[in-house]
């Protein structure tokens, strides 16, 4: 499924980086087309003996485009191209700031690789949690206060940032420095398939498209079996999302990534008419006055069981779903020190997420299947 904004993409990569022929090595002729089709905040161009990965729209309303060469060992990376951040691959050591960019080192078997993270208390990971127990992965602080004098030490081959916007003066100390950095807006991605492609991102570091392709086929195509599967449903429950922190309701808008799940599980969610990417944010009274029929609650991480919800708030139990019964929760996986499984791993498996959501609203069409995130709240 190829979107028409990769198409245009790859003409504009193909005009953009031929330029002039003023010497042999100032015009690359292009490989392969870009291998990115749903996401939209990247692309991959494959010449001979080098990549280059262009990073569009890593935060919102972002301006500037950032291009970045991978340079193979023997590869020869033309003049046009040499003002850009060059990286040599396949690296052998990294820095990751997002707990969404562990699983993609996980599937492609580089865990190891991993040196430093920031909170390091947030990944739950298994295998990566074992090597910070081991004391192989070094604590880094803050993601906009990132230790530079430990990054320094570590000397990684690239660190791997994220945004909210263009002012990160840490991540451009250590760039001056002279170390690698790369922005990811994994995050930022509208669609569950766009995000789960930034696996491709890290497949042409580690010189391991093909696996990355391949793994991305196998999510893909898993995640359409269950739209299938789906296709014919003629009910959709009406759908409640989030609960209150501190005095206000946050629930998906109706164009955003946990939304569209909704929607492609064939949900009624009550507020997919919104528009955004982001969240809603609502007074209680809002909130009740629209959904308190709703068939189905699906709360945020905050409760593990619906006594911890009427403790924090004793109005939760005047909706229908908490009466009945039918609230679901992904909080019930965590790791070792209590970060959130689903935070980490669910951007990246959408295919698992929207089989939970198809088994939660309708339970006879997957009869064998057990959730892996989200469990109903006792």
């Amino acid at each position: 499924m190829k979107t028409f904004f990769n198409s245009i993409l790859s003409v504009i990569s193909v005009v953009s980086l031929s330029g002039c022929k003023t010497e042999t090595n100032s015009a690359p002729t292009i490989a392969t087309e870009n291998t990115v089709q749903y996401a939209k905040g990247f692309s991959i161009q494959n010449y001979d003996g080098y990549t280059v990965v262009t990073v569009q729209n890593p935060w919102p309303k972002a301006t500037k485009t950032y291009t970045y060469v991978l340079k193979e060992k023997e590869g020869i990376v033309p003049d046009s191209l040499k003002q850009n951040t060059i990286i040599s691959v396949p690296i052998k050591n990294i820095v990751v700031t997002s707990t969404t960019h562990i699983p993609s080192l996980e599937m492609l078997n580089e865990e190891k690789s991993l040196v430093g993270f920031p909170h390091l208390d947030y990944i739950s990971s298994e295998k990566v949690r074992a090597r910070i127990e081991a004391g192989k992965v070094k604590e880094l602080g803050n993601n906009k206060d990132l230790n530079t004098e430990v990054v320094l030490n570590l000397q990684p081959d690239v660190i791997i940032g994220y945004g909210i916007d263009n002012n990160n003066p840490t991540l451009d100390n250590l760039q001056k420095s002279g170390l690698k950095v790369m922005l990811n807006g994994d995050w930022n991605e509208e669609t569950p398939l766009g995000k789960a492609e930034w696996i491709k991102f890290f497949g042409a570091l580690y010189g391991k498209q093909k696996e990355a392709n391949e793994l991305f086929t196998k999510i893909e195509q898993d995640y359409l079996n269950t739209i299938k599967i789906v296709k014919n449903v003629t009910y959709s429950p009406t759908i409640l999302a989030g609960d209150m922190f501190e005095d206000r309701w946050y629930l998906p808008r109706g164009t955003s990534w946990g939304s569209l799940l909704l929607k492609e599980a064939k949900g009624n969610y009550l507020w997919q008419e919104t528009s955004g990417t982001g969240s809603l944010s609502l007074s209680f009274e809002a909130v009740f006055e629209k959904a308190k029929k709703a068939d189905i609650w699906i709360t945020s991480g905050q409760f593990d069981s619906l006594k911890e919800m009427t403790e924090m708030n004793p109005h939760y139990a005047q909706f229908d779903a908490f009466q009945n019964k039918n609230v679901y929760s992904f909080s019930g996986k965590k790791g070792k020190t209590g970060g959130i499984l689903y935070y980490e791993l669910a951007p990246n498996r959408p295919d698992i997420v929207l089989k939970d959501i198809v088994k939660i609203l309708h339970p006879e069409l997957l009869p064998s299947y057990q959730t892996f995130f989200f469990e109903k709240l006792k």
